[in-house]
C-alpha cells in the first residue's frame, strides 16, 4: 500500500467515525446537546456559504475592469494573411 493509498483510508475511516458520532450526536444525545449540535451544523453550513458569497463579492468589487479586445472582423484576417505573404 503507497502513501496515497493510507492517506484514502485513514481519510476514510475517520470520515466514517465522525459521521457515526454526529449521528449520535443528532439522535441519540440528550435533547440539549441535540438541539445545540443542529444550531452549530446550521450555523456553520450558512456561515460557510455567506463568507463565499463575501468573497466573490470582495473579488468583484476589487479586481481592475480588464481592457476591451480589439475587434477582429472578417475583413482584416485577410488583410493579415496578405501582409503576410508580402
Amino acid at each position: 500500500m503507497n502513501r496515497d493509498q493510507a492517506i484514502g483510508a485513514f481519510v476514510l475511516v475517520v470520515s466514517i467515525a465522525v459521521l457515526v458520532f454526529y449521528f449520535w450526536l443528532v439522535f441519540l444525545s440528550p435533547p440539549a446537546w441535540q438541539l445545540l449540535t443542529i444550531q452549530i451544523t446550521a450555523f456553520l453550513g450558512v456561515g460557510v456559504i455567506l463568507v463565499i458569497l463575501a468573497w466573490i463579492g470582495y473579488t468583484l468589487a476589487t479586481t481592475p475592469t480588464p481592457e476591451p479586445l480589439p475587434e477582429l472582423t472578417t475583413e482584416t484576417k485577410p488583410e493579415q494573411e496578405e501582409e503576410k505573404k508580402e
